[in-house]
This record gives C-alpha cells, structure tokens and sequence, in this order.
C-alpha cells in the first residue's frame, strides 16, 4: 500500500460513525484529565468553512443526557486550515459520566455534522 493510501486509510478509520458529514465535523477528540479531576480535550474538526458567513464558530462538550459541560468558541474561519485542532480546558464533569459526546456548531447551519462520544479516563 501507497504511503497516500495508508494516509487515506488512517484518515478514514478517524472519523466518527455517520452516514454523511455536515458542515462542520468533529473528526476526532481527546480527553486528558488534569490534577484537579477536571479534563481538557482535544477536538479536532473538519468544516465547510467559507468566510465569515459560513464557518464552524464552537464546539461543545455535552453529557450523555445532553447537558452542555462545555463550551469552546471559535473566534474566526478556519478557510486555510481544515482539518483543524482546539483546545477546551477546565471542564467539570460529573463522576457519575464514563462518556461525553462532542459536537460543532457551524454558523448558519447549526448542529448538522458528525458528532464523536468519547470515553473518559478516570
């Protein structure tokens, strides 16, 4: 297998379970939890960006129930910059949750792209 294709591959088997993307992904994430029992993540997120008027502009931390833990917004467009990574720090949740679910947000579609549940580290 080509190095391009081994990319490809690595690549496909990263993106989240959906039957088609949206307009602003979450491609992958990563939870790390710091000293204080908090965690940070790390998001990764593929969108349609265009401009101003059309861009992923946050992302979200949600728990199992939907309650929102926490919220990164995402002060410009990431024209040039696809797919890209942003950090969220400091997000409390509560013990009784083994998993939280990220998703975008993209201005002006709203919540339309693959979203990823991920497993906390206790």
């Amino acid at each position: 297998m080509s190095h391009s294709n081994t990319y490809l591959m690595a690549l496909l088997l990263a993106l989240p379970c959906a039957a088609s993307g949206g307009e602003a992904d979450v491609i992958s994430a990563r939870a790390i939890r710091a000293a204080n029992g908090s965690f940070n993540f790390e998001v990764t997120i593929g969108s349609q960006n265009r401009g101003w008027d059309h861009y992923a502009d946050r992302f979200e931390v949600l728990a199992p129930d939907g309650t929102v833990l926490g919220v990164r917004q995402l002060a410009h467009p990431h024209v040039d910059e696809q797919p890209f990574t942003r950090e969220l720090n400091g997000v409390l949740v509560p013990d009784t949750f083994d998993t939280v679910v990220i998703r975008a947000h993209h201005h002006p579609r709203g919540y339309d792209g693959a979203t990823v549940q991920l497993e906390l580290p206790r």
